[in-house]
Protein backbone atom coordinates (compact mmCIF):
# COMPACT_ATOMS: atom_id res chain seq x y z
CA UNK A 1 0.00 0.00 0.00
CA UNK A 2 2.70 2.54 0.84
CA UNK A 3 4.39 1.88 -2.79
CA UNK A 4 1.48 2.48 -4.44
CA UNK A 5 0.39 5.95 -2.22
CA UNK A 6 4.44 6.99 -3.01
CA UNK A 7 4.05 5.84 -6.80
CA UNK A 8 0.86 7.80 -6.85
CA UNK A 9 2.57 11.07 -5.91
CA UNK A 10 5.23 11.17 -8.03
CA UNK A 11 2.97 10.43 -10.85
CA UNK A 12 1.34 13.95 -9.47
CA UNK A 13 4.24 15.48 -9.10
CA UNK A 14 5.45 14.68 -12.79
CA UNK A 15 2.49 15.75 -14.09
CA UNK A 16 2.52 19.12 -12.25
CA UNK A 17 5.89 19.54 -13.63
CA UNK A 18 5.40 19.09 -17.07
CA UNK A 19 1.99 21.23 -16.77
CA UNK A 20 4.62 24.03 -15.44
CA UNK A 21 7.13 23.68 -17.91
CA UNK A 22 4.71 23.50 -21.22
CA UNK A 23 2.93 26.50 -20.03
CA UNK A 24 5.23 28.96 -21.95
CA UNK A 25 5.06 27.22 -24.63
CA UNK A 26 1.31 26.94 -24.87
CA UNK A 27 1.20 30.27 -24.14
CA UNK A 28 2.16 31.36 -27.62
CA UNK A 29 4.77 33.92 -28.34
CA UNK A 30 5.67 37.19 -25.48
CA UNK A 31 6.60 40.75 -26.61
CA UNK A 32 7.78 42.96 -24.56
CA UNK A 33 7.74 46.70 -25.61
CA UNK A 34 10.30 49.19 -23.34
CA UNK A 35 10.90 51.66 -25.66
CA UNK A 36 9.67 53.56 -27.28
CA UNK A 37 6.34 54.92 -25.54
CA UNK A 38 3.32 55.62 -27.22
CA UNK A 39 3.30 59.08 -28.13
CA UNK A 40 6.64 59.90 -27.55
CA UNK A 41 8.15 62.76 -29.12
CA UNK A 42 11.94 62.40 -31.16
CA UNK A 43 13.05 66.16 -31.84
CA UNK A 44 16.16 64.68 -33.49
CA UNK A 45 14.29 61.80 -35.66
CA UNK A 46 16.36 59.01 -33.79
CA UNK A 47 13.71 56.67 -32.71
CA UNK A 48 15.58 54.09 -30.12
CA UNK A 49 13.81 50.73 -30.22
CA UNK A 50 13.87 48.07 -27.86
CA UNK A 51 12.34 45.29 -25.96
CA UNK A 52 12.49 41.26 -24.95
CA UNK A 53 10.84 38.89 -27.40
CA UNK A 54 10.33 35.61 -25.56
CA UNK A 55 8.71 32.08 -26.81
CA UNK A 56 9.64 32.89 -30.76
CA UNK A 57 10.85 32.15 -33.82
CA UNK A 58 10.69 35.22 -35.43
CA UNK A 59 10.51 39.12 -34.59
CA UNK A 60 9.59 41.86 -37.23
CA UNK A 61 9.75 45.82 -36.78
CA UNK A 62 6.73 47.02 -39.71
CA UNK A 63 7.68 43.54 -41.72
CA UNK A 64 11.40 44.08 -41.66
CA UNK A 65 13.39 41.28 -39.70
CA UNK A 66 14.72 41.88 -36.75
CA UNK A 67 17.84 40.31 -34.64
CA UNK A 68 16.90 38.61 -31.09
CA UNK A 69 20.14 37.72 -28.80
CA UNK A 70 19.94 34.88 -26.60
CA UNK A 71 18.32 36.00 -24.11
CA UNK A 72 15.38 37.68 -26.17
CA UNK A 73 16.69 41.00 -26.26
CA UNK A 74 16.52 43.18 -29.16
CA UNK A 75 17.03 46.79 -29.97
CA UNK A 76 17.47 49.11 -33.11
CA UNK A 77 17.61 52.96 -33.70
CA UNK A 78 15.47 54.60 -36.93
CA UNK A 79 15.92 57.25 -38.19
CA UNK A 80 12.36 58.88 -39.34
CA UNK A 81 11.74 61.94 -40.92
CA UNK A 82 9.63 64.80 -39.83
CA UNK A 83 5.98 64.20 -38.97
CA UNK A 84 4.45 61.13 -37.37
CA UNK A 85 5.01 57.41 -37.71
CA UNK A 86 3.36 54.44 -36.64
CA UNK A 87 6.31 51.33 -35.49
CA UNK A 88 4.49 47.66 -35.48
CA UNK A 89 6.69 44.90 -33.80
CA UNK A 90 5.08 41.48 -34.59
CA UNK A 91 6.45 38.02 -33.25
CA UNK A 92 5.95 34.52 -34.06
CA UNK A 93 6.47 31.32 -33.05
CA UNK A 94 7.51 28.23 -34.07
CA UNK A 95 3.65 27.19 -34.76
CA UNK A 96 2.64 30.34 -36.50
CA UNK A 97 1.07 32.22 -33.26
CA UNK A 98 1.51 35.92 -33.08
CA UNK A 99 1.51 38.77 -31.16
CA UNK A 100 1.80 42.63 -32.04
CA UNK A 101 2.90 46.12 -30.48
CA UNK A 102 2.10 49.04 -31.81
CA UNK A 103 3.53 52.72 -31.14
CA UNK A 104 2.52 56.26 -32.41
CA UNK A 105 5.45 58.02 -32.52
CA UNK A 106 6.31 61.80 -33.42
CA UNK A 107 9.05 64.02 -35.06
CA UNK A 108 8.76 68.15 -35.41
CA UNK A 109 9.42 70.17 -37.83
CA UNK A 110 12.22 72.02 -37.61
Amino acid sequence: MPIRSIAAVLLLLLALYGVWKATPLLSGPVLTLQSPSDGEVFADGAVLVSGVASHTEKLTLNGAPLLIDRDGNFTTTLDIPPGSAILSLTVTDRFGRKNTESRAVFVPLH
